[in-house]
């Protein structure tokens, strides 16, 4: 174990990120909150902090004693969660249809090329922490300010939680189980798609493996083309925003109905999840959220969230890293007079954008891979290294269960420009209240006290819970998530490849690095 922290601590210090801002910016109180004398020094001095939580044997049931107090403190006389049906809280937006203008109701009309396109999601034959549904998510959760639980404040559910924002932006809804007993309500296994019926047609007509296109078909990366840069700006940059409590920042930059139509997928190649050729992908029973935005000149970006209760990191040396409560994912697809130009995948903090053409499709839908534990998302199935070589640091995806979120998805249309979400005609009685909610979606990182944080070389086992989907940038000008420069691939490489941050682009690439996935060909046709 020794070699394997000071092997961590080596690769992390010379190749790895940096903390997260949050974490980084707490670094003295969070050394300070340790009892222990001996761990807030090698912490210090040698950045290995609750080193000896990891042999500590019997905390978890002291851990659990504990939330459970405050458990019952907390949660006070809640409905029986039997008696609960989850999709009353989808129906109880306020909004009145009937009530609605011709002009009001153009404003909540999602063109029909969204939902013909809308993409369908590989989850890993492997997965512990499925699809999840916020409105149980709220359930199980509690407001806690830092690390106080705020009392007397009743249950939040999604007509309401906007209103924590008085509280400011250290808001989180942290667990009020011990996440290390693992709940079932964390897990989600009652959300793993369905087996779907049979359908018609042949399957080596309807699935399309993408095509790799000659680079002078995209030039620039496709900088050059109408549909690359629209809109006034990124999020951040946008005016007439909803007013909020003065420390809640409007939007964080970051760089890093049910269908009709059944669609035919390939074999499965896992051994647990075979299906018929002839099948349409699975419904969950855990809503995905679909936020279309007008961005101008004939360009429409069609956002799909993907919600998970739970974020099980990765393990580096047989030592795991990146836990958290709450997981927000999400692809998009760019659409410019109806036609799809570019699909993004979210990937921990960043992802990668890909030319429509290149993607790869069952019908002419396209198909995305989820990462075990992760949920990162990417485009091909396999090993996907990042942030450290030799593959030490890697998600994984396969061909695990297909789902297919526009079977049960909760649709609205966004301007950015003014910060307002409108229930779309497809789901007219959805809820927005919950989309305005400026905290976190799970707990804050635990303190170094705590025995199940500990930290590597600025790594934590337990990270923060996220920001909602309003933080993701949805009034980004071109596809990618981030600031940086956008680069949309017109190939997808063996394992979904791509550059890990430790080469930069000024260093010597080997026909190791091409062969191995770390880089992708430049010029290659």
């Amino acid at each position: 174990m020794a070699v394997s922290l000071a092997t961590i601590s080596g690769l992390y210090q010379n190749l790895g990120p940096r903390p997260p801002p949050l974490e980084g910016a707490q670094e003295a109180r969070w050394i300070a909150s340790s009892n222990s004398w001996i761990d807030r020094k090698a912490c210090k001095w040698f950045g290995v902090c609750g080193a000896s939580h990891l042999s500590r044997k019997g905390w978890t049931s002291k851990i659990s004693n504990e939330i459970e107090a405050r458990k019952q403190g907390l949660l006070g006389g809640d409905p029986n969660e039997d008696e609960i049906d989850l999709s009353d809280f989808w129906t109880s937006g306020k909004s009145r249809p009937e009530d609605w203008s011709q002009d009001e109701r153009v404003l909540r009309e999602i063109p029909k090329f969204v939902f013909e396109y809308a993409p369908l999601v590989h989850l890993y034959s492997g997965e512990q922490f499925w699809p999840c549904d916020i409105a149980e998510h709220l359930l199980h959760t509690r407001p806690y300010r830092n690390y106080t639980p705020i009392y007397g404040e009743p249950s939040h559910n999604l007509t309401d939680l906007d209103s924590l924002n008085k509280y400011g932006r250290w808001t989180y809804l942290q667990s009020v189980d011990n996440v290390e007993d693992r709940p079932h309500w964390l897990g989600g296994e009652q959300n793993i798609p369905s087996t779907p019926h049979s359908g018609d047609g042949d399957d080596d007509e309807n699935h399309w493996p993408g095509r790799k296109l000659p680079e002078n078909e995209l030039p620039n990366h496709g900088a050059n083309e109408t549909w690359y840069d629209v809109g006034i700006g990124d999020t951040e940059d946008k005016g007439g925003v909803r007013p909020l409590p003065a420390d809640i920042p409007v939007a964080i930059p970051i760089d890093g109905e049910e269908g009709e139509q059944l669609v035919h997928s390939r074999r499965k190649r896992s051994r647990d999840w075979r299906m018929d050729r002839k099948t349409a992908g699975g419904r969950s029973d855990a809503p995905a959220v679909l936020v279309v935005v007008d961005k101008g000149n004939n360009v429409t970006d069609a956002f799909w969230f993907y919600f998970y209760s739970y974020n099980l990191g990765n393990v580096v040396l047989n030592v795991r890293f990146g836990n958290h409560v709450g997981d927000w994912e999400h692809s998009v697809i760019r659409f410019q007079n109806g036609e799809p130009k570019a699909i993004f995948w979210s990937e921990h903090n960043l992802g990668q954008a890909y030319t429509y053409d290149a993607a790869e499709k069952i019908a002419k839908r396209p198909v995305g891979y989820i990462a075990t534990g992760t949920h990162a998302m990417y485009a091909s199935p396999g090993a996907h290294p990042y942030v450290l070589p030799w593959g030490l640091l890697h998600d994984q995806t396969d061909r695990g269960p297909l789902w297919d979120p526009l079977l049960n998805t909760h649709a609205y249309t966004y301007d950015y420009l003014n910060d307002t979400l409108r229930a779309s005609t497809r789901t007219p009685l959805a809820p927005t209240n919950w989309f305005y909610f400026a905290g976190h979606w799970g707990d804050k990182f635990y303190p170094l006290s705590d025995p199940r944080q500990y930290r590597f070389a600025g790594q934590y086992h337990y990270v923060t819970g996220p920001l909602g989907p309003r933080f993701k940038n949805l009034g980004r000008q071109r596809v990618c998530q981030g600031n940086m420069e956008c680069r949309i691939r017109n190939w997808i490489g063996p394992g979904g490849a791509r550059r890990w941050e430790g080469l930069d682009d000024g260093d010597e690439v080997s026909e190791k690095d091409v062969k191995e996935g770390r880089v992708e060909p430049e010029n290659e046709t």
